[in-house]
């Protein structure tokens, strides 16, 4: 009996010895778990450097490394219209150290487009809305319209000898060019690429005749005198530059197409990582240096209250349900 007494006695003190024993460890592994980020952070752009997203997210993750207090470092990822570098951070580790800058094109014109390993919309945690892009019509220098009546003429004059340069099939800059052929029932080539980057140095080389393209790569060439700017898809005029007409003024009546930028980290991040990345978005977009370089580049701000996860998930959502209709009745599929 004394022996059972004992053995009792043993066991409850082992126990409570264990439990004073592991718990400062279990407590070192949770603060350790807190500790974020604790390395670099890596922003994936899916399209080739230069472009608009790689301008965004250079300036983004320069500020971010301020907040964060850890380098945020991007990668360029390029190919298939966005769909090979966005894949990449679908299929990541979810722990806030592989993100991606993604568009209008990434996460919801491709999700129409291409049959793709991943879902646009669940397969990603929303970090924050960026900027939004309105953009702008634009040709080869020896284009010889002076103005966008002109150049309408001209296409209809000469069906199916000019191109249009673009990220590829499904992208803004494509639809934007579909779009422009309904309305205005002209006829051109489609040129894909791997990034609007590569497709401008072909415009201002007069290799393609035209582009509908955002400011930040737009307009450097348009104001050396490189291209031609005719006209911008917004219902104003860009503070950036504020001599191009909109195409209403222009004489091509609603004619409104933009882009739009985000972050989002794998599906399964924790929230905790979420918002310490989204508090990071929100100190770099509230930063005057940030802003101006934004502005100009022709790009618009969201509202503070936009800068939420909650608000580019609602966003995000109301976008696909927008535009995947449009783009299934158009027949755009990449098989």
């Amino acid at each position: 009996m004394r022996r059972k007494e004992h053995l009792v006695r043993t066991y409850v003190i082992g126990a409570a010895g264990a439990a004073i024993l592991f718990a400062p460890l279990t407590g070192i592994g949770t603060a350790a778990a807190q500790v974020y980020p604790s390395r670099p952070i890596t922003v994936i752009v899916s399209y080739a450097a230069g472009g608009s997203v790689d301008v965004i997210a250079r300036l983004i993750a320069e500020r971010m490394r301020v907040s964060l207090g850890q380098p945020v470092i991007i990668e360029n990822v390029g190919g298939a219209n966005g769909t090979i570098g966005t894949g990449r951070v679908a299929r990541a580790a979810p722990n806030g150290y592989t993100l991606v800058l993604g568009l209008l094109s990434t996460h919801v014109l491709n999700g129409a487009v291409y049959p793709l390993p991943y879902d646009v919309l669940n397969d990603f945690e929303p970090i924050s809305l960026i900027a939004d892009s309105p953009q702008v019509i634009v040709a080869k220098k020896a284009m010889p319209a002076k103005d966008l009546n002109e150049l309408i003429a001209w296409l209809k004059a000469n069906p199916d000898k000019a191109s249009l340069g673009s990220a590829g099939a499904g992208s803004p800059g494509h639809l934007a060019g579909v779009f422009f052929q309904q309305q205005t029932g002209t006829r051109f080539q489609f040129v894909p690429y791997r990034g609007i980057a590569l497709a401008t140095q072909d415009l201002v080389a007069g290799q393609i005749d035209m582009m509908i393209t955002s400011p930040i790569v737009s307009l450097p060439p348009a104001r050396a005198g490189s291209i031609k700017a005719y006209a911008v898809t917004a219902r104003n005029r860009l503070a950036a530059a504020p001599d191009i007409p909109t195409a209403n003024e222009a004489g091509l009546p609603r004619f409104y197409t933009s882009s739009w930028f985000a972050l989002w980290a794998p599906k399964g991040t924790s929230k905790t990582v979420v918002g310490k990345l989204n508090a990071g978005v929100v100190d770099a977009l509230a930063d005057p240096a940030v802003r101006k370089r934004l502005g100009d580049l022709g790009l618009e701000l969201f509202p503070r209250e936009q800068q939420t996860p909650e608000a580019l998930a609602a966003f995000h959502k109301a976008e696909i349900e927008k535009w995947w209709p449009i783009i299934k009745a158009a027949g755009i599929k990449v098989k």
